[in-house]
């Protein structure tokens, strides 16, 4: 991947979090889009691509196994993370949310084929706050009730913050669907919080 000659900065963080745009999904549960929360963000997704510990995993649908059609790196430990920007990024989630994102996940969707269906993300906690940074090419962020309903469409771009909030991953599902537009890679940094795990 070549940086574009618009975002050529060395990658930062807006730890001020200026700009954060909070959607009500319900009485409970709520998103918080951060636009341009991280600037130089084709620095960052080039070196993720070019560095993390990319695997291909396994997952059981509909009673037979199959292959996610997407590639997942998994720290634990946000200390091993594969830039240092991402445990500034962490540090400065920490501060700003009140908690302590001490680990992360990263997935790559190599092209507008790769997707990930409806989920919500596993934890022990009925309330909790995700966020996701978005590097890379601009696909949808789809969020929809579980009881069912319309759902609520995002479009985040690199450097963009999606933050998952409340009872969101209890009541709510989201997914990155598949395309019939080209598009080009896609990085989705999650980062967990050990006592909302």
């Amino acid at each position: 991947m070549e940086a574009s000659l618009f975002d050529s900065d060395e990658p930062a963080v807006d730890a001020s979090f200026g700009g954060a745009r909070r959607i009500a999904l319900d009485d409970t549960s709520w998103v918080e889009v951060v636009p341009g929360w991280l600037t130089g963000a084709d620095v960052l997704v080039a070196a993720l691509v070019r560095t993390a510990g990319w695997e291909q995993r396994h997952r059981w649908m509909y009673g037979r196994r199959v292959l996610e059609p997407r590639l997942t790196a998994t720290y634990p430990h946000i200390e091993h993370a594969p830039h240092p920007l991402l445990r500034e990024a962490g540090s400065a989630l920490s501060e700003h949310y009140g908690v302590t994102y001490d680990g992360l996940w990263i997935n790559l969707y190599r092209s507008h084929h790769d997707s990930t269906g409806w989920h919500g993300d596993r934890t022990s906690q009925p309330t909790t706050i995700v966020p996701v940074l978005t590097l890379g090419a601009q696909r949808r962020f789809l969020l929809r009730p579980v009881a069912g309903g319309a759902s609520t469409v995002l479009r985040p771009v690199a450097g963009d913050l999606v933050v998952m909030g409340g009872r969101c991953q209890a009541d709510w599902r989201h997914a990155v669907p598949k395309q019939a537009t080209p598009a080009g890679p896609r990085v989705s940094v999650n980062f967990s919080a050990t006592a909302q795990r």
